[in-house]
């Protein structure tokens, strides 16, 4: 029995219908006939029960089907593993992420590792000052980002996650009994400043150095990680712009999440490094676009 009888025997008695199988294997309803009739031939026994009404598996059929999913389903195990090998996906990527944003991508994590056998993904963080670094020094394999990235050395693939904005302020701040923030209230008060390892331009889609009205957005004092972020909030020292996975995963003590209402929301993309061949983040890519954007929703309140 060729290998793509036993995938027709096997589709047909889970699907029991000759037109379903057939559409779901890409074939003809005649190739289906004609594959289980030749079946039943080498086997001396019909595998089917056939009326105009009903197909059902015979009891025959039903020990085939036992004694035959478990080999099947080992074979397209081991070459899936194989195929894995050879294109250069059976391996553990290194993906920098922001904060608690691995929790949020597991679908994706899920669909790669169920795409690819022996293929992973292993999270680190990412620093708000430095964002690329290690990706250049070779430290991880790709990031996810927050758009727009525009660095003539590393690739953005598709978007992964699109998040929400808030707005991260100390307890007893007025912004935090009002509940809510605009993007004009960042115009009496200062947020963070980064540091010169982080390009303008992309500071500035998260944090804008203006307001839609064209008010100045003070900057002071320089933090690099989230945990300094937060540590300089809570002590009233600033308060600063944040994606939504900040509030649904962290509740530091001082510190309120409220909602930005008029700001857009955020895109992050998978990001590598350009001049590398890497097939597995190459995979991962392919697998996200597949996937498509995972979507979180601002919170409605503090």
């Amino acid at each position: 029995m060729e290998l793509r009888d036993i995938e027709i025997f096997l589709t047909l008695a889970e699907e029991l219908h000759f037109g379903r199988t057939a559409e779901r294997l890409h074939v003809s309803q005649a190739r289906v006939s004609q594959a289980i009739s030749k079946q039943e031939r080498q086997i001396g026994a019909a595998l089917f029960d056939r009326t105009s009404r009903r197909v059902a598996l015979t009891p025959i059929g039903r020990r085939l089907r036992e004694d035959l999913q478990q080999a099947y389903d080992l074979l397209r195990e081991g070459l899936a593993r194989a195929q894995a090998a050879g294109q250069g996906t059976d391996r553990t990527l290194r993906l920098g992420v922001f904060g608690h944003a691995g929790h949020e991508l597991q679908p994706l994590v899920d669909a790669f590792r169920a795409r690819h056998p022996g293929g992973d993904v292993q999270f680190s963080e990412v620093t708000g000052g430095d964002p690329f670094a290690a990706l250049r020094a070779g430290e991880a394999d790709g990031h996810v980002l927050w758009l727009p990235v525009a660095e003539p050395d590393l690739s953005v693939g598709p978007t992964v996650l699109t998040s929400g904005r808030v707005l991260a302020v100390a307890e007893g701040h007025p912004l935090a009994e009002r509940g809510s923030a605009s993007l004009e209230d960042l115009a009496d008060n200062h947020v963070i400043d980064l540091g010169p390892r982080a390009p303008d331009y992309w500071v500035a889609s998260m944090v804008p150095f203006r307001t839609p009205l064209g008010s100045r957005v003070p900057r002071g004092p320089i933090a690099r990680t989230f945990h300094e972020i937060l540590a300089l909030v809570a002590a009233g020292h600033c308060v600063h712009p944040l994606g939504e996975i900040a509030a649904r995963y962290n509740r530091p003590p001082g510190i309120v999440f409220v909602p930005l209402t008029d700001a857009p929301a955020l895109q992050f993309a998978l990001i590598w490094p350009s001049g590398i061949d890497n097939p597995a983040i190459r995979a991962l890519a392919r697998t996200a676009a597949d996937l498509g954007p995972i979507v979180l929703d601002a919170p409605h309140g503090a």
